[in-house]
């Protein structure tokens, strides 16, 4: 049996100091992904979840798009080839991009003509619907072609954004530029109506800001950068309104309008917003000298994460704006934390990471990954969450659609992605941030490198590298230590190496790399009781669970001889780690014998996935 570790606080307020590198310099990202067609995942964890994407998740975004809703028929309509009015709500548009971004997404690594050619066809219809002028949104083009941007509320530049990173990941995956030209016609668009001296506007909505700077990346065209950049600093100047924005209860603070993003320091308003918007800031700071956009991301992480992200890395806890009220309200039952604000949470944390090399910002990313992300989609890969509460009477369930269905849509274009967070590289350093059993190839210092991990985690505690660079080669690889990790041992080729990591949170091995080289990281991955912060009023007198990055739960379905709401736990409840069974093999549950009780607990990302029932992330407990 095992012991629970010290109780640990989750919402410490820490103390805030620099990672990013001096103000004044140019603030390009110090690091690059490698992308995710040059790694190939094999383990047991993702590998399962890549399938069952491939098999269902886009098959049903599929399905809805053309047979079980209006999406596709609109473009349709507004190409002329069929009749009628737009049909669904009028930001409809961006799930049909986030389902082609998602299949192109799976079409690097399993390709499939079957499904080329299906986008192949859908970009026909779009192409067809995009207007002379260059412009591109069914619903105004159906219902209201006289009154474009008149509502900055009505997401015409956040559908336009994510049709830009879908065409992106389109000609990335096919090397067509028939999308891409129709991206770059609607950005030209853009360009030529706003910017200095042409037309205030302030998405509602942010996305385009960060799909403009992907579009500069792919074109090399400035103008699309500069764009990005004075969409940004629109905010915060008057220039914003909106139906939904303002309303009293919300202003102009629901679509982070109140004040300029440089000065931002709390968190407010919409979750997902707010998600893009950092990360639209970020790449646009990385390419511009904006230490004052650097400071102000800096500032917020920390009101984000001390003080309103819950344990499984899930933001937003009001459902009335799907987003924030005030710091440490943190309900359980009536938590949102929508799905797509923790997808935000991955990009905005990988963001920050790629600025500083620091790794605390992977830990918040990899928690919001494997826990606020995972638990929006099922295992078969056919059922979505919208929100994601931490505690429930047995009726919150995963639905097959929403009729606002950004989540399904969200998540179909994510998990294909995964493969991409995994390594980074600079001029002569490799950097692993997640440890995936998988096999990449790339180059460092000019040297064709193959990585290949192996591993069981998050279940189990070792991995192990083998480096087989072309020739011999010297480079820095970079091991994270994930903030949970409170003791670790490291081998090279069988050598113990005694090693600590720097503030920055990696341990770092220098050396001559040869083919064949063997590296071994042992984590300690005990069960740990989490406390959290004091001001969080909900969650006085209890505890949670969790082992390395996972969040666990206890299921009805798991211990229906008791009273979920009764049961407890203490610091002398001795834990043990099993086998799941059934729907759950392959994963670990963690069994807890408590006042001569055997309490099981899963993994929170797999709860719902077998009978209806009570679930509870955090447990009262007895000193």
């Amino acid at each position: 049996m095992l012991k629970p570790t010290k109780i640990c606080r989750f919402l410490m307020a820490v103390s805030f100091f620099s990672v990013f590198v001096k103000t004044g310099d140019a603030q390009n990202y110090q690091l690059k992904p490698v992308p995710f067609n040059q790694v190939t995942i094999n383990d047991n964890f993702w590998a399962p979840r890549l399938a069952s994407h491939a098999n269902a998740t886009l098959e049903t975004c599929i399905a809805q798009m053309q047979d079980s809703t209006e999406r596709i028929n609109n473009f349709a309509r507004a190409a002329s080839i069929m009749e009628g009015q737009h049909q669904g709500i009028y930001f409809d548009d961006s799930d049909v991009y986030k389902a082609m971004e998602g299949i192109a997404y799976s079409l690097i690594n399993n390709p499939n003509p079957v499904r080329e050619a299906l986008l192949d066809k859908w970009i026909k219809l779009i192409a067809g619907a995009q207007q002379e002028d260059g412009y591109l949104n069914t619903f105004y083009t159906l219902n209201h072609p006289d009154e474009r941007w008149t509502d900055m509320e009505k997401h015409e530049m956040y559908c336009g954004g994510h049709m830009i990173e879908a065409a992106v990941a389109h000609y990335k995956a096919t090397g067509k530029e028939t999308f891409l030209n129709v991206a770059i016609n609607f950005a030209d668009y853009l360009a030529k109506n706003f910017g200095p001296g042409k037309k205030h506007w302030v998405p509602g909505h942010q996305e385009i800001e960060l799909a403009l700077v992907k579009l500069y990346h792919e074109t090399n065209d400035k103008k699309y950068l500069d764009l990005a950049y004075w969409l940004l600093e629109e905010r915060g100047h008057g220039h914003g309104h909106g139906e939904i924005w303002n309303k009293e209860h919300w202003g102009a603070a629901y679509c982070q309008d109140d004040v300029p993003v440089s000065e931002i320091s709390e968190i407010k308003g919409h979750a997902v917003r707010a998600m893009y918007l950092f990360t639209g800031m970020a790449d646009v700071a990385a390419e511009k000298e904006l230490p004052d956009y650097v400071a102000a991301l800096e500032r917020v992480w920390h009101d984000v994460v001390d003080r309103n992200m819950y344990i499984t890395g899930g933001i937003g806890s009001s459902g009335s704006n799907e987003g924030f009220s005030k710091d440490y309200d943190l309900p359980n039952k009536t938590a949102y934390c929508e799905t797509c604000a923790s997808i935000g949470m991955v990009l905005w944390n990988s963001r920050m990471n790629l600025f500083s090399e620091d790794a605390r910002y992977i830990d918040v990313m990899e928690r919001s990954m494997y826990n606020g992300v995972l638990s929006g989609v099922s295992l078969d890969g056919d059922l979505f969450y919208y929100v994601n509460p931490l505690e429930s009477d047995g009726d919150h369930h995963r639905q097959r659609w929403f009729g606002c269905a950004c989540c399904p849509s969200n998540i179909s274009r994510f998990i294909p992605s995964v493969g991409s967070y995994i390594y980074l590289t600079s001029a002569e350093e490799v950097f692993v941030n997640l440890y995936v059993g998988s096999k990449a190839q790339f180059e460092v210092g000019g040297q064709k490198l193959t990585l290949v991990q192996s591993t069981n985690y998050p279940w189990e505690d070792e991995v192990e590298f083998t480096v087989n660079p072309e020739s011999p080669a010297s480079f820095a690889l970079n091991l994270r230590i994930p903030g949970w990790c409170k003791q670790y041992q490291l081998w090279v080729n069988g050598e113990l190496i005694k090693s600590k990591p720097g503030r920055s949170r990696y341990a770092k091995l220098t050396r001559t790399w040869n083919k064949g080289d063997k590296i071994r990281l042992k984590m300690a991955m005990p069960v740990e009781l989490v406390a959290s912060h004091p001001k969080v009023e909900e969650n006085v007198g209890k505890r949670a669970l969790q082992r390395g990055p996972l969040v666990y739960c206890l299921e009805q379905t798991d211990n229906k001889q008791f009273n979920l709401d009764e049961v407890s736990i203490a610091e002398t409840t001795a834990f043990s780690i099993t086998d799941a069974e059934g729907k759950l093999k392959g994963m670990k549950a963690v069994k807890a014998e408590t006042n001569g009780q055997t309490l099981t607990f899963v993994p929170y990302f797999s709860w719902d996935n077998r009978e209806p029932g009570k679930m509870k992330v955090w447990i009262d407990y007895n000193e």
